[in-house]
């Protein structure tokens, strides 16, 4: 049924190209605006059913201006026969022909899927439309371009005649067809104004426009207002001469749209003589106030249309041109290390060479800037995968008019707006974040510096009406790292957090949460006051570790050898002592300064490859505590002990509200020559250590030196042997709990005094080491995979000794007592009886006051 319509449709097509010519070849003199009927030949009439005589309507000009109306026939066709009427159109030489519908409402409907203008499309009732025919000779007829079927209420657009002729086909097979069905005027209009300059010969639309000839002008595309036909293409070469440049404003640009890109029809613009220059831009769709400016004297446009026969309703261009000196010469923009935007006026675009610096200047300088200009000024920063950077702007000079009767803090004449945060992005240039004008006097006031936020800061010049001298502004490119804090004067990414400016913040490796570049070294000092300790906890962490090979907490060269974060406490004499290097996404422990240190430090090192999003981390500035923190103690004089987490065996709780953390330090001393063997026979901690770190909660262990703290985290299996042998006389725990902790079981570790090396001679031997030979009667577990049960001989040696040691015991507390109640009777004897003295707090041991380490890192 399809094939058959289609088949329908082009014989149609055929018989009113053929009728047309059957028409136009009888026109020969008629009167401008006279109406006249024709009847077909004979030999096109006669096999034709849809031709019947008194349908065809001409109307031919004689030159002069002239119009007219016309309208559709009244036909009566009771037995629905075929019927087709050609309306004709004839502009005398020199003219073109201008057709306007004012009603529309055929009856025909096209099918699903068809769109408007294309075939096969309408049915039943419709009207073709020839535009392009180049004369009226039979073979032009024959292979001139169809212009589109249209039905229904909606009418075609305006057409105006690429030659002299244009063409209205109407069919129908109704059996009434009123005269108000469509009607529409007519006009012929002077073909010069298309001419916009010299004709290129044996060419349909290209113009050579030579200043010499005409200065300012009209630029028209081939039919404007009209439908632009297809398959041409037009150039419009503009020739200036020395010294001046070309202003083109489209006052109307409607081209077909088929994509940014503009693959179907486009208008181009070159900047020079040929289509080898460099392209300002490629146009197409709709453009609003498209203004553009060559950079010399020389400018070509084309236009072109793809050769489909698809139809378009677009209209084409118009636009006004003009050649002029008064321009603004770009000699200020290419002398000072700056690019001019090419198609615009005095645009110019300022790209970073990676920390560089330079001077941006107002129009004409050194001289007075000229009247009604405006400039924009592009001023990028580097910002790819390795680079992000900022602009800092500072004026050395600057004086440009308020105008008369200024309000305050506004400009009512020429100013200097300026964008820090990229507004050009989404031409937001309405929102300004500086409007700056005025000159001193008589000392002159310049704007202070001005930074941008990201790297893009743009400027945007307006002149005014009064003249004044001018603006010169210092640019430089600083990195950017996007990182919280008191930075480093000299841009080095090195951040600073004090104490007294601020108790509690935040600091982020550069860029987060983008990636950070590769080939940086990054520091972060937190810097304490002395009655303060400051607490570090880390939210994200995710560090590029190819190799990271990770096991039980040990952090070092050996597992992070690409980027890493490293940390170490502070002391007040330039001292450091490391915490540990930690990378991959094991997030490290809760830090926490010791009493009587500066602070911490932080470092992150990326090396040449490959980068990942890095790490968040907030810090607090909190009152000191005790060496001890908030639990733990002093262990020494001891030949064994177990320590374990607060509130153990129930869960350890977080700490109180308000509290960066809670800590609990274990100072454990054994006697010279002696080591410590500490084992682990409960452990369970939030976190995991190679698969997310420890970031709410942490259990150090130092127990080699020098070195970093082994850190514990996670869950201890029953069959795990977790063990470790001092490599001195002492060890150090400390258990962190940041504020964002939930809770875990916790943990205890029982730890004994042992010695190494004493070969055959040791009775009980653990991992290398000799426990004490009464060790195994404690009914602690000292060696991981060993029974904390008690032997049966600790029974039967506790039995023999029992009684001896009770009459000792009771003798020396007799003794005792006697020697402490003779030494008070004799006191109070001798000294006069006063008020008692208030309450003191009880001392502390002699060993535990021995023990305790320096109140120093």
């Amino acid at each position: 049924m399809a094939a058959a319509h289609w088949l329908n449709s082009l014989g149609y097509l055929s018989l009113s190209v053929l009728c047309l010519l059957a028409t136009t070849l009888q026109v020969t003199s008629v009167l401008a605006g006279e109406t006249t009927e024709l009847s077909s030949l004979a030999s096109l009439a006669e096999p034709s059913p849809t031709k019947l005589p008194k349908c065809d309507r001409t109307f031919v000009s004689r030159g002069g201006a002239s119009n007219g109306t016309f309208h559709a026939p009244e036909l009566l066709n009771p037995n629905n026969h075929s019927r087709q009427c050609l309306y004709t159109f004839l502009a005398a030489p020199g003219q073109r022909v201008l057709v306007e519908f004012r009603t529309f409402d055929l009856r025909g409907k096209p099918p699903d899927g068809a769109a408007v203008g294309e075939l096969p499309a309408c049915m039943h009732e419709y009207m073709d439309i020839y535009s392009e025919m180049a004369s009226l000779e039979a073979g032009e007829l024959v292979n001139s371009a169809f212009g589109g079927r249209f039905c229904g209420p909606i009418p075609p657009r305006r057409r105006v005649s690429l030659h002299r002729a244009v063409a209205l086909a109407f069919f129908t097979d109704h059996t009434y067809t009123p005269p108000t069905l469509f009607a529409g005027t007519y006009r012929f209009i002077n073909a010069s104004e298309f001419e916009v300059g010299t004709p290129v010969p044996n060419t349909m639309c290209s113009f050579i426009i030579e200043s010499s000839k005409r200065k300012t002008g009209l630029l028209l595309s081939p039919t404007y207002p009209g439908i632009y036909p297809k398959d041409v293409t037009c150039n419009y070469q503009f020739v200036g001469q020395a010294g001046q440049r070309i202003r083109l404003e489209f006052r109307d640009f409607d081209l077909f749209f088929g994509g940014p890109h503009c693959p179907f029809d486009w208008v181009r613009v070159y900047d020079g003589p040929d289509n080898s220059s460099a392209v300002i831009g490629t146009y197409c769709g709709q453009q609003r106030n498209l203004v553009l400016y060559s950079s010399d004297e020389r400018l070509l446009v084309t236009f072109f249309t793809l050769p489909r026969s698809a139809n378009t309703q677009n209209r084409g261009f118009k636009g006004i041109f003009e050649f002029s000196e008064s321009f603004v010469k770009l000699d200020f923009i290419s002398k000072h290390d700056a690019e001019h935007i090419r198609g615009s006026e005095c645009d110019q675009k300022i790209l970073s060479k990676k920390e560089s610096t330079g001077f941006v200047y107002h129009p004409n300088y050194p001289f007075p800037y000229i009247q009604k200009v405006v400039c924009r000024y592009f001023i990028y920063g580097m910002q790819d995968s390795q680079n992000l950077e900022r602009v800092r702007l500072e004026f050395q000079n600057f004086s440009i008019p308020k105008g008369e009767n200024p309000k305050p803090d506004s400009c009512q004449d020429g100013y200097l707006k300026v964008y820090l945060r990229g507004q050009e992005a989404t031409d937001s240039y309405d929102k300004h974040d500086a409007e700056l004008c005025g000159e001193g006097s008589p000392d002159p006031i310049y704007p202070p510096p001005l930074l941008s936020d990201g790297p893009r800061l743009v400027m945007v010049f307006s002149s005014g009406e009064l003249q004044g001298r001018g603006f010169k502004a210092k640019y430089t490119f600083e990195t950017e790292y996007r990182v919280p804090g008191t930075a480093a004067p000299g841009g080095e990414c090195a951040f600073t957090y004090r104490s007294e400016a601020k108790k509690r913040g935040e600091f982020n490796s550069p860029r987060y949460p983008s990636n950070y570049p590769s080939r940086t070294n990054c520091t972060y000092t937190l810097v304490a006051t002395p009655n303060e300790q400051v607490t570090v906890v880390f939210d994200h962490f995710k560090v590029r570790a190819d190799s990271w090979n990770a096991t039980a907490g040990l952090y070092g060269g050996a597992t992070c050898s690409e980027d890493w974060v490293e940390a170490w406490w502070t002391g007040r004499e330039g001292s450091r002592v490391p915490l540990g290097r930690w990378c991959g996404p094991a997030t490290p422990g809760p830090l926490q300064s010791p009493r009587g240190a500066l602070g911490l430090l932080i470092a992150l090192h990326t090396d040449y490859d490959s980068v990942a999003s890095g790490f968040k981390a907030r810090y607090v500035f909190e009152p000191a505590k005790s060496i001890f923190g908030d639990c733990g103690g002093n262990v020494s004089g001891s030949s064994w002990g177990a320590v374990s987490s607060p509130r153990y065996p129930l869960p350890y709780e977080a700490p109180a509200r308000g509290a960066a953390s809670r800590v609990c330090n274990w100072f454990i001393t054994a006697r010279p020559g002696r080591r410590l063997l500490i084992n682990f026979d409960h452990f369970a901690v939030e976190g995991h250590l190679t698969e997310r770190g420890c970031p709410a909660a942490v259990l150090r262990l130092w127990y080699e030196s020098p070195g970093p703290p082994l850190e514990l985290c996670g869950e201890k299996a029953p069959a795990d042997r977790w063990q470790y042998l001092s490599s001195s006389n002492s060890i150090r725990l400390s258990f962190i709990i940041a504020d964002k902790s939930v809770g875990a079981g916790g943990w205890r570790a029982v730890w004994t005094e042992v010695t190494v090396g004493a070969g055959e001679d040791c009775p009980a031997a653990c991992g290398g080491a000799c426990l004490p030979p009464r060790a195994a009667c404690s009914g602690l577990q000292h060696c991981a995979g060993q029974s904390a049960a008690r032997p049966a001989h600790c029974e039967s040696a506790g039995a023999a000794t029992g009684g001896g040691s009770a009459v000792w015991w009771a003798a020396g507390c007799v003794g005792g007592g006697a020697l402490v109640l003779a030494a008070c009777w004799r006191r109070r004897r001798r000294t006069p009886r006063r008020p008692p003295p208030p309450p003191r707090p009880p001392p502390r041991a002699v060993a535990a006051r021995l023990a305790a380490p320096p109140d120093t890192v």
